[in-house]
């Protein structure tokens, strides 16, 4: 992640800084930017003119093509309904049950002459005639190779399949041979519509390959004729369908029209009523590439009209920038506080009179500065001499009479040593030098202060502190840590009832050091919590003072006034269980003076 930021600020640096880098990649973003759109949207616009028109040519194409074919399909029937209606095969049917053999011979014969007639009357594409009679179990040939009449020993698969799922016709390609296919129509009874037997064409495939050169079949588009079943009958080309295709071929059931898949635009038309399914898919890819050379063209011209955008906003932005640079480096020389002289550019335009201005402006300034910081360093100097020579006068009621009761009934070492702490407290408050003190120097004032509450409340205090010694030698304002504490006991232990825990901890956290104060007590409610967090985040580097004591906004703002905006005090709280403050300051070391 931060490597992230590290490119993105590597990335944006030049153009935060820079107004001429903001002006020029603005300009270079107005005018590339409806080029490559208009480019763009022109590339598509021409993809989808050329998907239309090729989507509206196969569907008419589908169209004429399904209607020649049905001519072509109907043209073989009624060949079959020669054989169907001739006297011929009604004879032999119907008037030679119990005949003699001569009789029968003499029907059969009739019939291959009819079959025969048929084979010869068809064109080169017809290659056989076929017909069985189911009841008298005879198989009819008449072909190229032979003509003769068989009884097979069951059923032929076609005219099983024929009588089993009680059909009239039946489109199949011829088992073996691939490059023929069957048409065979039952042979009824007028009455019942009982399966008396079968005739069958068998055609050459090729038959059908003018008409369906009207779907102009290629190596890259596939034509096919499928059965009802979806199965395909007729393929032209090695082009194998995909299993999305094959799917959506299977659910086709009636009229013309097309589907889209992943891939492929698939073009359809059922052909009635012999249920054979006319297919064309084109691949999207061939729709794409007959549209490259046209975006390509685009691109090429939209590249153009980019590179000489790119160089006419550059230089646009160029000349509209530096004024505005050559300004920004004279007020960036302009100090408000040294005397230091920026050239003038001479210019009589808008520049050239903020220039002038500015000049003007910042003498002015510098001579109220001058002014201001004076008043305001020494009013500031003074509130703070006064703020350190404070001490709260109850604390220090309450701590000379513990010193008039141990005098009685206590050992004078004992009291001592809590004049001792008292003493020392004084000479820290108003000892030189500085306003800063070591962060070890400030411990030791909060260690004699407690030393003294410890003595007021005996065992019902616990109070530890743990300091990092490479903190120590650190610099913090004076008093900083015992005006927090002093915060503790009146607002948090003083009204509490029980045990009172107080701890203190300083860790160095480079660059920073942080210091926790944490008590036990009362706690904050929310609208007081809300509102002192207000406070401490609106210092506006002033010095808060609050009466009779030092304040925690007052430690706030001279840490933000010391060491920035970045440091400060920061409270979490939770009512009936406690406060804790925190204090973040820059590690600043110094060397102690009692080392």
């Amino acid at each position: 992640m931060r490597g992230l930021m590290k490119i993105y600020n590597f990335l944006t640096n030049p153009f935060r800084r820079s107004i001429r880098n903001k002006l020029i990649l603005t300009m270079i973003v107005l005018s590339v930017a409806p080029i490559i759109a208009v480019t763009g949207l022109a590339a598509e616009n021409s993809r989808k003119s050329l998907e239309t028109e090729v989507i509206q040519t196969n569907l008419s194409n589908m169209k004429w093509t399904g209607i020649y074919l049905g001519e072509q399909l109907t043209q073989l029937n009624n060949l079959i309904y020669t054989i169907l209606i001739s006297p011929q095969l009604n004879d032999y049917l119907f008037k030679f049950e119990g005949t003699d053999l001569s009789s029968q011979f003499a029907a059969q014969k009739n019939i291959v002459d009819t079959l025969t007639s048929v084979f010869y009357s068809g064109n080169h594409h017809v290659v056989g005639v076929e017909l069985f009679v189911k009841e008298r179990n005879k198989l009819f040939a008449v072909n190229g190779m032979q003509i003769g009449i068989a009884s097979p020993e069951r059923t032929p698969p076609p005219y099983e399949e024929l009588f089993k799922e009680k059909k009239d016709f039946l489109i199949r390609t011829t088992p073996g041979d691939p490059s023929k296919f069957q048409l065979i129509r039952s042979i009824n009874r007028f009455e019942d519509r009982e399966k008396l037997g079968g005739v069958s064409l068998e055609v050459r495939w090729a038959l059908l390959d003018q008409t369906l050169t009207l779907l102009r079949p290629s190596e890259e588009h596939a034509v096919l004729i499928a059965g009802p079943d979806g199965r395909i009958l007729y393929p032209i080309g090695t082009w194998v369908p995909s299993r999305e295709a094959m799917e959506k071929i299977n659910q086709l059931a009636s009229g013309t029209g097309y589907l889209r898949t992943k891939d492929d635009y698939l073009f359809y038309n059922i052909i009635d009523p012999w249920g054979l399914k006319l297919i064309k898919i084109i691949p999207k890819s061939f729709i794409n590439q007959s549209a490259k050379k046209t975006m390509q063209d685009g691109f090429i011209v939209g590249s153009v009209s980019v590179l000489i955008s790119i160089l006419i906003a550059v230089f646009l932005a160029w000349r509209t920038a530096n004024p505005i640079v050559r300004l920004a480096r004279s007020m960036q020389g302009l100090s408000l506080i040294k005397e230091t002289e920026v050239p003038l550019s001479n210019r009589v335009d808008e520049i050239g009179l903020l220039e002038t201005k500015l000049h003007h402006m910042s003498h002015r300034i510098r001579e109220h500065i001058k002014t201001e910081y004076s008043m305001n360093l020494e009013k500031r100097t003074a509130e703070l001499k006064a703020l350190q020579a404070q001490i709260n006068p109850h604390f220090l009621q309450n701590t000379l009479q513990l010193i008039g009761s141990m005098l009685f009934s206590t050992n004078p070492r004992d009291s001592y040593e809590i004049i001792k702490a008292l003493s020392d407290m004084f000479r820290y408050v108003i000892r030189e030098p500085g306003e800063l003190a070591s962060i070890r120097s400030e411990i030791e004032h909060l260690h004699n202060y407690m030393r003294i509450q410890k003595r007021r409340f005996a065992s019902r205090l616990r109070f530890a502190i743990e300091v990092d010694p490479d903190a120590a030698s650190g610099l913090i304002p004076k008093l900083t840590l015992q005006p927090i504490v002093e915060n503790a006991f009146i607002h948090g232990l003083d009204r509490k009832t029980g045990d009172w825990e107080l701890n203190v901890s300083v860790s160095l956290q480079r660059p920073d050091v942080l210091i926790k104060v944490q008590d036990n007590g009362v706690g904050i409610g929310a609208d007081r919590m809300a509102e002192l967090r207000k406070q401490l985040e609106n210092l506006a580097g002033q010095v808060w003072t609050d009466g009779e004591r030092i304040g925690l906004k007052n430690v706030a703002s001279r840490i933000v006034m010391h060491f920035g905006p970045a440091y400060g005090v920061m409270l979490e709280s939770v009512p009936n269980k406690g406060t804790s403050v925190m204090i973040r300051i820059p590690f600043v070391p110094k060397e102690d003076s009692s080392k």
